[in-house]
């Protein structure tokens, strides 16, 4: 294992409303990282997270490399990073898989690329918990995801060409565990019903038909029972769909994702970041040297 290799993984939205825990959508907005292998472990984090992030073996990049060391047989000594990072942590756009992602697909490629896709996806599924923002990041596209015997697969799907997906992103974070906290043992069966008709319609509108996009993001599964735990959030997604506007919480939030462009005079409030994001196609790649982007590209 030598040498060193940088990969670019990119931030992800799941749910998408319906698609609780199996749909996904990989978007052009990306964190580096660079790996190498000395005789003790460091991480340099420039961007998001910096100064907040751990700098050592806790670090969630360095915790998925080890994992995956493990898989192939062999640990380094010491796992040496520079992470340059775009994707705000902590908001449901998928910052900790893409840590994941790129974790598992390093030490793949320092230990000869032995594990193939299936593979890392089956690593980074067992790491995360759930594959729903995993698949995207490491497969691109639009994916639907799901877990057999405790081992994630997914397939991947191209878009529509005239997606645009809109990000709304909060300055106050999230975490996922306490969204998780707020959903209920049950649901009744017919929101269960009705939100699987939303999730298989969800897929054509998403591949093929945009202008069904409204109607296939609708939810009774998970976004409800969370809105008492994030209500600005979900104080934006009801104004956003008053307006006609395919929006979702993103992942376990609190950024909201719209799936089309805003009205022009939609005042989203000083509180948000808005990102206009074309959807990420193409599968995660790792190449060989240090080609990391500048501190102010991170900014």
């Amino acid at each position: 294992m030598t040498g060193s290799f940088t990969v670019k993984v990119p931030a992800t939205s799941a749910n998408l409303g319906p698609g609780f825990d199996c749909l996904g959508l990989a978007l052009d907005l990306h964190d580096e990282v660079t790996a190498s292998l000395g005789e003790q472990t460091s991480v340099e984090i420039l961007g998001e997270g910096a100064g907040e992030l751990a700098d050592d073996e806790k670090h969630l990049v360095v915790r998925a490399m080890r994992e995956t060391f493990d898989e192939l047989g062999a640990q380094p000594a010491g796992i040496v990073l520079r992470c340059v990072n775009r994707i705000p942590q902590a908001r449901g756009l998928g910052s900790s898989s893409a840590a994941i992602v790129a974790g598992v697909t390093l030490a793949n490629a320092l230990g000869g690329g032995t594990l193939s896709r299936a593979d890392e996806l089956r690593i980074a599924g067992r790491i995360e918990g759930h594959p729903d923002n995993v698949a995207p990041c490491l497969l691109g596209g639009f994916t639907i995801a799901w877990m057999s015997d405790g081992v994630a697969s997914a397939v991947s799907l191209a878009p529509s060409p005239s997606l645009v997906a809109t990000l709304l992103v909060p300055t106050e974070k999230g975490l996922t565990a306490h969204a998780r906290a707020a959903l209920p043992a049950q649901v009744p069966h017919p929101d269960a019903a009705f939100t699987a008709g939303r999730a298989a319609l969800l897929v054509h509108a998403l591949t093929q038909a945009p202008e069904l996009l409204f109607e296939a993001t609708e939810d009774r599964l998970h976004q409800d029972y969370r809105a008492p735990g994030m209500p600005a959030t979900a104080a934006l997604v009801q104004r956003l769909r008053a307006a006609g506007v395919a929006a979702t919480v993103s992942g376990a939030g609190p950024s909201v994702l719209a799936l089309t462009a805003l009205p022009s005079d939609f005042a989203v409030g000083e509180d948000w970041l808005t990102l206009t994001l074309a959807a990420e196609t193409g599968q995660v790649t790792v190449e060989p040297g240090n080609i990391c982007s500048t501190f102010r590209h991170a900014e």
